[in-house]
């Protein structure tokens, strides 16, 4: 901490090079920091005993508040705007670094470091307590909690930005330059294509079937199988580190240690393998970031709506795509050669893309993923503008579960429950899972319109001409450019979710025969 104290920075009040240093200083202690938020948060969940918790909560914050007078420091903003007025000496990196620290201590700056610590040690226990409310079905026991987070997120929203709604100050905060106006159009637009296709598929008399899929899969085995699905998929062993948790995430630390997390159902051996999928679209982003940019504020992904594009990419681009069946029927035979021996590609690739309305979002195929989405949406809002209350939402989770989706809840775990974003409060993060999917269907029509045959890569199950047109383009960039320079640069053209909506037209109306 020293090395970011005022004196240090104000010594290079007229003295270019000593403000490059300080900037370095100060990258330095904040990725020393954030570095361990992201081992602690990351790993602590995975292997931390239940009686761990409130200490690691404590921990938590006090690095939170460290990190926030870090970079609050109030010769810190002096500091960045000198370095702003000299590109001609710091060059593009550089100048990258100061803008993206500039972004970040504005959202930090007019919110008590005290408080945001207070956050952290609020989410450590409300995160503790979702855990055993989902596997007690106890909703009730949470409530309370989310009501918290959401009173101290508008607080905090307005101490960022008093002109502006609560709701779309954290919106922006996940994805740069969004709003409840960009959102409402996205989803108008994703509705009006996902509802009255899922009715066609449903009524269809060519039903796909996963009878191919089921059985008792040995979870030892999955966890065997999860490796090997994180070797197809390209990414670095060596700085790869795989665990087990209620909920799958991933926590990139560096390009040189990514935290991965999954879960094995011995009834459902898909649900193991398109977490993996998905999550490791996730660590191929934080592992191939520009090795210029280590260990500073540019060393990660720029947004989670791209982050979720990568994942999403991933998941289902790829890895429900009919042509990377067979090498992935490949590795499932290897592990479950009794289940899979007789299986064919096309049958996997069916079974795998039954357009089905269920419950769980996580379980939920690619057709009605974005209704589960649309749900979160929705409910937060009402949260965040006061018209709805923690008590309210078992009741609008059913009742909207059962308008898009036409499904009956049977139970909170299976139903607002489901899902830990809130009790972390993550609200805002929600609405990217479905922009990611858009973006990730504009990168597929802009590299076959650039002349990859697509198909003919996944299906030979080397993936490395997507790697290499994903790392070029979105992966090496980090933070130094926003979701919507790098969606034009890579794609000659602004974002638009045509691509998305044509995209599920296609596919599903094909498998369903419509």
């Amino acid at each position: 901490m020293a090395e970011t104290n005022p004196g240090h920075i104000n010594a290079a009040l007229s003295n270019p090079r000593a403000d490059m240093e300080a900037l370095d200083a100060l990258e330095r202690t904040l990725f020393s920091l954030n570095y361990a938020l992201g081992e602690i948060g990351g790993l602590g969940p995975v292997i931390d005993p239940p009686k761990a918790t409130a200490q690691r909560g404590e921990a938590m914050a006090a690095l939170q508040q460290m990190l926030v007078e870090a970079i609050c420091d109030p010769a810190v903003g002096p500091l960045l705007e000198r370095l702003e007025e000299q590109p001609e000496l710091l060059g593009e990196t550089r100048m990258a670094q100061v803008r993206v620290l500039r972004r970040d201590r504005a959202s930090l700056v007019d919110v008590p470091a005290e408080e945001q610590a207070a956050f952290s040690r609020l989410t450590v226990e409300a995160n503790d307590v979702w855990r055993r409310a989902k596997a007690s079905n106890d909703w009730a026991s949470f409530e309370p909690y989310l009501d918290r987070i959401v009173a101290a997120m508008r607080h905090m929203a307005a101490c960022k930005n008093a002109e502006k709604d609560p709701y779309d100050v954290w919106l922006g905060e996940f994805e740069w330059g969004t709003d409840r106006a960009f959102y409402d159009r996205f989803f108008s637009q994703v509705k009006s294509c996902v509802v009255p296709l899922l009715a066609d598929c449903v009524a269809s008399r060519h039903k796909p079937s996963r009878s191919c899929v089921e059985g008792v899969f040995d979870e030892e085995r999955q966890w065997r199988l999860a490796e090997d699905l994180a070797r197809l998929e390209g990414l670095d062993e060596g700085a790869l580190w795989i665990g087990r948790t209620e909920h799958p995430f991933t926590c990139g630390l560096s390009r040189d240690f990514v935290i991965v997390t999954g879960h094995a159902y011995a009834d459902d051996v898909l649900s193991n393998t398109f977490s993996i999928l998905h999550e490791g679209g996730h660590a191929l982003y934080e592992q191939n970031v520009d090795e210029a940019y280590r260990m500073t504020s540019l060393a990660s992904g720029t947004s989670m709506g791209m982050h979720e594009a990568q994942s999403r990419f991933f998941e289902n681009l790829v890895g429900r795509s009919e042509a990377f069946a067979e090498p992935l029927l490949a590795v499932l035979r290897r592990h479950f050669p009794g289940q899979f021996g007789r299986v064919t590609a096309h049958q996997l690739y069916l079974a795998e893309n039954c357009a089905e309305p269920g419950l769980i979002r996580t379980e939920a195929d690619e057709l009605t993923y974005p209704l589960h989405i649309l749900v979160r949406y929705e409910i937060e809002q009402l949260l965040f503008s006061g018209e709805a209350t923690a008590s309210d939402v078992p009741r609008l989770w059913a009742e909207k579960y059962r308008s898009y989706l036409g499904v009956t809840v049977p139970d909170d775990a299976h139903g607002a429950l489901q899902d830990t974003h809130w009790s972390d409060g993550s609200f805002g993060y929600f609405p990217t899972y479905a922009l990611g999917s858009a973006f990730g269907a504009q990168f597929k029509a802009a590299m076959v319109a650039g002349g990859m045959d697509f198909d003919a890569v996944c299906a030979s199950g080397d993936l490395t001409p997507v790697r290499d047109w994903l790392r070029d383009r979105i992966w090496r960039w980090g933070r130094a450019k926003d979701s919507a320079e790098l969606v034009e640069a890579a794609c000659g053209e602004p974002f638009s979710a045509t691509y998305y909506t044509d995209y599920l037209t296609e596919k599903f109306s094909a498998i369903y025969r419509l």
